[in-house]
């Protein structure tokens, strides 16, 4: 009996393992929300990562987290490093390109809880007095991802926090739009 269950648990392993191993090896999350606010005024809350902290959402959900920042105040190489001992974990996010009123693309690195790299971005596209923004974030995912991916996806676990930025965003640009 014994030895029927250590057989079925070692099929179970190596499925489980296998299944991991042929998920994509990539990932990419994406939200979008339309702002009634011109690009400019969108743009600066995406380009300084000052203003970024004020409506983002990983930053709001460790208060043990602290933040520094390097470089130049805004645009390309401009940095923000993060470290935490709770969720949030370390790693550093870096301004890799800025085309005004239009793209803002960060460079990230995961140190903790679980290393690696990815990319964000900000799109801006104007829409008569509007802008629809699209937020994205895309990377490798490791093997550990990949297994973690069979029961929680990137899309759901990131998806969620996206929006609250977004409609954080959202009330602060429309608020400076009206003033």
């Amino acid at each position: 009996m014994l030895i029927k269950i250590l057989v079925v648990l070692a099929v179970v392993v190596v499925v489980v393992a296998l299944l991991a191993a042929l998920q994509a090896g990539t990932y990419r999350v994406v939200r979008t929300a339309v702002l009634a606010a011109p690009p400019a005024k969108i743009f600066v809350h995406t380009n300084d990562l000052h203003s970024y902290q004020t409506w983002n959402p990983f930053g709001k959900s460790d208060s043990a987290a602290t933040y520094t920042y390097e470089g130049p105040a805004t645009g390309v190489g401009s940095v923000l490093k993060w470290s935490s001992s709770g969720q949030t974990g370390a790693g550093t996010m870096t301004n890799v390109e800025s085309r005004t009123n239009e793209l803002v693309r960060y460079r990230l690195v995961f140190i903790r809880p679980m290393a690696g790299t990815g990319e964000m971005a900000f799109t801006l596209q104007p829409q008569g007095a509007q802008t629809l923004i699209i937020w994205s974030m895309e990377g490798d995912k490791s093997y550990l991802a990949k297994l973690m991916g069979l029961f929680m996806s990137m899309d759901k676990m990131l998806g969620g926090a996206f929006e609250r930025g977004l409609g954080e965003l959202k009330t602060i640009v429309e608020k400076e739009a009206t003033h």
